[in-house]
């Protein structure tokens, strides 16, 4: 597969890319944990068929100590037991918030995340699914492909 358009190869792409990756940087710098962020990353890179970003996020996730069955697992999250409640209740979330219609996110969906996570951290898990489908529809639209990531190469 050959990438659509090269986003650093355009004036627009030069100044929003990093950009965006400074608002991921900006999350990745919050109280969230790093494992929560990347398992949010994969999951909504799953749904949305992001082969770039999986590619991206399942290479930094190894890189910051994630098993290779945890990794395997974030599809059947459901069904897996390596998962704790908050990275559950996380996942939730982000599938939620991937998927958006044809309801949105549920309440139980929220409270459920606010049970684990404090304001800070809520805010920051919300900003990270936002972030993620934001980067995750740039690359699906593009075909941008995945396999040639190097791990710390976009250094969020």
């Amino acid at each position: 597969m050959e990438a659509r358009i090269n986003y650093l190869a355009t004036e627009a792409g030069k100044t929003f890319v990093p950009n965006l990756i400074g608002a991921f940087k900006a999350v990745a710098g919050s109280g969230l944990p790093k494992a929560t962020q990347e398992l949010v990353n994969i999951r909504a890179s799953q749904l949305n068929g992001c082969g770039g970003c999986l590619d991206m996020h399942t290479k930094e996730a190894a890189r910051a100590g994630e098993t290779a069955v945890r990794l395997h697992l974030v599809a059947a999250w459901r069904d897996a037991t390596v998962f704790t409640e908050a990275e559950r209740a996380a996942l939730e979330l982000a599938e939620q918030g991937t998927r958006l219609a044809p309801g949105g996110v549920t309440d139980d969906a929220w409270a459920n995340a606010a049970k684990h996570f404090d304001d800070e951290q809520l805010t920051a898990l919300v900003l990270q699914i936002a972030l993620i489908n934001a980067a995750n529809r740039m690359n699906v639209l593009t075909r941008q492909p995945g396999g040639s990531y190097e791990p710390g190469q976009l250094q969020h």
